[in-house]
């Protein structure tokens, strides 16, 4: 199927790593071009190099922290004047730290809010009038299945993310009519650093280990595994490319099975 992605610009952040990086991968191999950003301009430029050599695609770095006001117009300015237009947002952030409702002070709630929900909201509104002249308009927020099912000791994540998907419920509702489709992807547990270190803080407070952890948790799904990003991606850029375009306001679960109801 041609997704009809060739020459599509997308922006994509939290993507010198993980999810993001996947994304940015699956886009540029079907002949999409792309921004990438992250907080660390060392790992955004060794992410943009390793691209480049996989997919032969065009790709520019765009480093800033999102959890900055001020980094969204400033991303949004500059991919627009190096491209000349944007068609897709992928806004992805990374996870706030893990622990329990006690652990966490007034300070580290919203610092994870920042993170966790501003960040999105930011970025779509700095990226609306480049989008509003796309003939292909297409936002793609990375949430959790946290928001179906809650995970235990990331009270954080689990409580913000929700956020995250009231809002791309409400843009899908209050922006369809413009031609913007806006969906979720609610990724389940893939094979990441940032899952990584979580599985470590699971393996500390059980006395077990990592490999254990992850056996346990990929028994959760009717696959056996845990997924790998590229097949998170592989779902991703289906749902941003114009091959699905009477798809908005989706909330779609990559999670291989491990949630159990049926709504």
């Amino acid at each position: 199927m041609d997704l009809g992605l060739k020459d599509r610009i997308a922006l994509i952040t939290g993507a010198s790593r993980g999810l993001g990086y996947a994304t940015a991968h699956q886009l540029l191999m079907e002949g999409a071009k792309v921004a990438i950003n992250s907080r660390d301009p060392e790992k955004l430029t060794k992410a943009a190099k390793q691209l480049k050599k996989e997919t032969g695609g065009e790709v520019i770095t765009l480093a800033g922290d999102m959890a900055d006001p001020g980094v969204p117009d400033f991303l949004v300015a500059q991919m627009v004047n190096h491209f000349g237009k944007l068609d897709m947002v992928v806004t992805n952030s990374g996870g706030p730290p893990a622990g329990g409702f006690e652990s966490f002070d007034d300070a580290a709630w919203q610092k994870a809010f920042d993170l966790v929900f501003l960040s999105h909201v930011r970025l779509i509104r700095a990226a609306l009038p480049p989008l509003r002249k796309s003939d292909a308009a297409s936002v793609l927020t990375i949430t959790s299945i946290s928001t179906k099912q809650p995970i235990n000791n990331l009270v954080l994540s689990n409580s913000l993310r929700l956020g995250t998907i009231g809002l791309t419920k409400s843009l899908a509702l209050e922006l369809g009519a413009e031609g913007i489709r806006f969906n979720s992807i609610l990724p389940g547990w893939t094979v990441t650093e940032r899952v990584t270190d979580l599985l470590s803080v699971r393996a500390k407070n059980n006395h077990t280990t990592i490999e254990e952890e992850v056996r346990k948790q990929s028994a959760e799904s009717p696959l056996g595994r845990m997924a790998k990003p590229e097949e998170f991606a592989r779902a991703a850029v289906f749902l941003l490319s114009p091959a699905a375009s009477y798809l908005t306001g989706v909330m779609l679960p990559v999670d291989g099975g491990m949630y159990k109801a049926t709504l």
